[in-house]
């Protein structure tokens, strides 16, 4: 019987920011449900996109707990494509705003969750749209 793929995520914390205890609660949870994560922690867009192509991961999620999520966002998505990964998952989770959203939504993120989001809701959205997510 063949073995399915486990999702590979990046998770990581776009520019300076030392909120990194909701991080953490995602990534063990993601690690928990079967996943594999990569803890990136505090990186800039670049090395975030450049890890996530060395480490062909399924899933960027970020964290955002000091504002400018859009602006983060968006230097992230660009980095993602000038390397080659702009089919991967993007996700963002933190501190965001009611204003925030359609912004994040246009911009081509495919999860946002705010800071109190329950676990399963995050895991299972991974598993919903990365093939083979277990």
């Amino acid at each position: 019987m063949a073995t399915e793929k486990k999702a590979k995520i990046l998770v990581a914390k776009p520019g300076v920011d030392g909120h990194w205890r909701g991080m953490f609660v995602v990534a063990s949870a993601l690690r928990d449900a079967g996943m594999e994560v990569i803890y990136g922690g505090n990186m800039p867009p670049e090395q975030i996109a450049m890890t996530a192509l060395q480490e062909d991961v399924d899933v960027v999620g970020l964290s955002i707990m000091t504002g400018s999520p859009v602006i983060l966002s968006s230097e992230t998505i660009k980095e993602l494509k000038k390397v080659g990964k702009e089919d991967v998952l993007v996700i963002v989770g933190g501190i965001l705003t009611d204003h925030d959203i359609p912004d994040l939504k246009e911009l081509g993120v495919d999860g946002i969750f705010r800071t109190g989001t329950p676990m399963p809701e995050i895991v299972e959205f991974v598993r919903k749209h990365v093939s083979g997510g277990q």
